[in-house]
């Protein structure tokens, strides 16, 4: 690296992340080890944190908690997996493998849908977690990167799944993928008993790996399904007379912060300029190497890219990606973001076959009382010649559908309830991370609380005589971001239990982040403002004007700009 880039590396005691990393021997640890010792239904010391590099996080159900600590008994460890699934595509005959695998195997049974559009399996006890490994290896797949320092799973624009430059892009996102995951052995040595052989570099992620995790994406403009400014990395496809020809680069979107630290903000992400398909591969290898050198490996709560751009700049970052990939970027080439919601219900494809949307409430699928979700699934699957597609949106595309087995899959849909013609818009554009009872991180819940607030906010949208229209409303339990409220019109972050930060102002798009409107906030309150605002709505609006732009607008928010310098504005708050 030369004298004039150090400058750009943040000096300091390193956290002790790096110092795991460094004597993980390439990822391995003693994982193998420790899968031994039943002693504990937990990975200890290091393993806690590298397992994660696998794939995997180490939970315990906090609901009973407190109950086994009365009988001295530890917490039910147990393992979350999330499989990599580019571009959210799994065979039928995969999914009958994970469903399978979920009912025997899991303590809820469930497969859950993620809006990193893929699957995670919940409540895997140790003894279970290598054999999980070991089917999916069988099944064609992996849960390699999906989790820790590294480049996450890629997602794909999984709509439209009818035009013909989806799969171009959906082929990029496994090309992505590939070319950034890990190239040590780890996971085929501990998980797959493959023979041991010695890791010596790392060509793209480096010997101690990323600063902090990455997320990249492939996105087919109008549709912005997988909220671009969520995200590290974006490929924005441009398309010439149906064929794409290249991508506009987006680099330092994140929505993810620290309640009471200003120097952690949600950020959209800054359009670098176009490229054309052969430098796809170099562009994403460039800026994974430049965060990877050039961010903070001092302070993980400013290590993700987004930081890394405010603190060099964007002019310097971009500068850096184009020696490294020895490319120059070309000017953007036009794009628009009309949507991004799923489109529930069948479309027709250009090749005469029919795409089915299914809503999935919070990604849960899983047999409930008079909806057998997770049965209807699996009947699907043994009967459809195409595949799933599972969407940003936490929803399943059963996608390829010949036309003599349309009615047939309708009806085992309708059967098992996964297509209820009473959903509302409402409820189709809502959203929320898994939160309480299983993720350590949750302060409030939000899986659990949503569909009950969602009740009442139609209730207010019909109050107000707005049932037909709907608000982007999204909660997560923590700040982290994971259910990306920091995009909806209405986003609720958790503070602590039946409390919230209430974010209002974003829009449809994807395009804004919300600003804070009231701090610390209980579930009662927010639908007592909420009630209010909805009112204004309803009678102050423009013809057809969205939620989100009514409040900004009407000077009730007033939009983010530039999150890293307003975003904690306490001045721009409502008195």
């Amino acid at each position: 690296m030369s004298t004039d880039n150090k400058k750009f590396i943040v000096e300091g005691k390193l956290a002790d992340n790096e110092r795991l990393k460094t004597q993980s021997n390439f990822l391995r640890g003693t994982i193998a080890e420790d899968l031994k010792d039943d002693l504990t239904g937990a990975f200890v010391g290091d393993n806690f944190q590298l397992i994660r590099f696998h794939g995997m996080y180490q939970q315990d159900d906090r609901d009973i908690r407190a109950e086994r600590a009365k009988q001295k008994l530890e917490p039910l460890q147990n393992v979350m997996l999330r499989a990599r699934l580019p571009g959210g595509i799994i065979t039928t005959d995969q999914w009958l493998g994970i469903d399978k695998f979920a009912k025997e195997k899991s303590i809820y049974g469930s497969i859950r849908l993620t809006t990193r559009q893929t699957f995670q399996f919940h409540g895997v006890l140790k003894p279970n977690v290598k054999p999980m490994h070991q089917m999916l290896n069988q099944i064609g797949m992996d849960s390699i990167a999906t989790a820790g320092d590294v480049n996450r799973n890629v997602l794909c624009t999984s709509n439209p799944v009818e035009s013909a430059v989806h799969q171009e892009a959906y082929e990029w996102a496994k090309k992505i993928s590939e070319h950034l995951l890990p190239k040590t052995r780890a996971y085929a040595e501990i998980w797959l008993d493959e023979k041991k052989t010695e890791t010596t570099e790392e060509p793209i992620l480096g010997s101690t790996y990323l600063p902090r995790k990455f997320k990249t994406t492939v996105v087919i403009p109008p549709h912005n399904d997988i909220d671009v400014h969520a995200n590290d990395l974006n490929f924005v496809a441009i398309s010439e007379n149906g064929k794409l020809i290249g991508f506009n680069v987006l680099v330092g979107g994140g929505l993810a912060m620290t309640h009471g630290d200003t120097d952690t903000f949600p950020r959209k992400a800054d359009d670098f300029g176009f490229i054309s398909l052969e430098h796809t591969l170099a562009v994403a290898a460039a800026v994974v190497t430049t965060q990877r050198d050039w961010g903070n490996r001092v302070n993980r709560k400013n290590a993700k890219t987004k930081y890394t751009l405010e603190r060099v700049g964007v002019e310097n970052f971009k500068a850096e990606v184009e020696k490294r990939a020895a490319i120059k970027f070309a000017q953007s080439r036009p794009y628009e973001f009309t949507s991004r919601g799923d489109r529930i219900g069948w479309v027709e494809g250009i090749d005469g076959k029919h795409h089915l949307t299914l809503f999935i409430e919070n990604g849960r699928i899983l047999d409930f009382p008079g909806k057998t979700l997770k049965t209807g699934c699996a009947e699907i699957a043994k009967i459809h010649p195409g595949d799933f597609r599972i969407t940003a949106n936490q929803n399943l595309i059963v996608a390829g559908v010949p036309k003599e087995l349309k009615a047939q899959i309708e009806s085992i849909a309708r059967e098992h309830g996964l297509i209820d013609d009473g959903v509302s818009l409402q409820r189709m554009n809502s959203m929320a991370c898994v939160a309480l009872p299983t993720c350590p991180l949750a302060m409030a819940e939000a899986e659990r609380y949503l569909p009950s607030a969602v009740t009442e906010i139609e209730g207010l949208l019909a109050k107000h005589n707005l049932a037909n229209e709907s608000i982007i409303y999204r909660v997560t339990g923590c700040p982290n971001g994971c259910g990306r409220a920091m995009l909806a019109e209405v986003g609720l972050v958790g503070k602590g239990p039946g409390k919230y930060n209430f974010h209002l102002g974003g829009d449809r798009q994807g395009l804004r982040i919300p600003r804070m409107y009231k701090e610390n906030i209980s579930e009662q309150q927010i639908m007592q403002e909420l009630d209010e605002l909805i009112g204004r709505w309803a009678k102050e609006r423009n013809t057809d004007e969205a939620f989100g732009d009514f409040l900004i607008r009407a000077e009730i928010v007033k939009p983010v700009v530039n999150s890293a310098k307003d975003f904690h504005d306490e001045s721009q708050l409502p008195a």
